[in-house]
């Protein structure tokens, strides 16, 4: 059984936990494998309205497993090489269910997030941190180039200057500064980083279910349409919105002057 990534439910909540704490949550084949396994089980899940990624033991993810990388040195360049870009390629399906999935996803981060983790963290839509984590990219110091999506996300959550001085530079820097580049939406002291975040995903969970996709769904396709596109997007959802039961509980309750009580699974 592959249990490197669980995947657990509380009613209309999924949590993804990274699950190799003894090894920082480092990235190997079987997680790999988990985490597309995973993430395309919850994608298709209409049931779900929240997903939570979280990590094990004291840190989020650490990047990838050096042990794994390790093995492979003795194969030739082209083998080396040939067989790497397919595990990344594999990798990525993870990445890309997680942008293409319709619930939100919060990322639940402490301790190291390096590497892979920073990419994985960046798929996330929100995040909360505890102030004890640090972020670091990593590739550099193995002379390697960014993956998990980390060269598309950083610039845009962070801006094309910063992303450049943490991907060259290769420096650690903590959850302070981490808030300040806007790569994370609050940062809390790590003993109340479960109940923090508990606290967001319930305002998610308890949330009008198809306004909140659908605004997920126009922030993340922004980046990819003109302005004329997105307006027109933006019509249709905002449309389709106010057939659902959930607004007219929304202007009901305002009306009354009362909190909405949405829809619930």
């Amino acid at each position: 059984m592959n249990d490197t990534v669980l995947l657990t439910r509380d009613g209309s909540v999924a949590t993804l936990t990274l699950n190799r704490p003894d090894a920082l949550n480092t990235l190997d084949h079987p997680m790999i494998d988990a985490l597309v396994m995973h993430t395309v089980a919850i994608a298709g899940d209409d049931s779900v309205r929240v997903v939570v990624l979280r990590g094990a033991g004291r840190h989020f993810m650490a990047g990838g497993d050096i042990r794994t990388f390790a093995a492979h040195l003795g194969e030739t360049p082209a083998t080396r090489s040939a067989g790497f870009a397919r595990m990344v390629g594999r990798l990525h399906a993870a990445i890309e269910n997680l942008h293409r999935m319709p619930h939100p996803v919060v990322g639940c981060v402490h301790g190291a997030v390096a590497g892979f983790g920073l990419s994985l963290m960046n798929a996330c839509d929100l995040v909360v941190a505890a102030d004890d984590a640090y972020f670091a990219s990593a590739y550099r110091q193995l002379g390697l180039t960014p993956d998990g999506g980390g060269s598309w996300s950083l610039p845009r959550l962070a801006g094309m200057r910063r992303a450049m001085e943490i991907f060259l530079l290769g420096e650690r820097f903590g959850a302070a500064e981490a808030l300040a580049f806007g790569i994370v939406n609050r940062v809390v002291p790590a003993a109340e980083l479960d109940t923090a975040t508990d606290a967001l995903v319930r305002t998610l969970a308890t949330g009008p279910v198809l306004a909140l996709r659908n605004a997920k769904r126009l922030v993340r396709e922004s980046m990819a349409r003109t302005l004329s596109e997105q307006l027109e997007a933006e019509a249709a959802s905002f449309g389709a919105c106010t057939g659902t039961a959930d607004f007219v509980e929304g202007v009901t309750a305002f009306l009354a002057k009362r909190p909405p009580q949405f829809e619930r699974d």
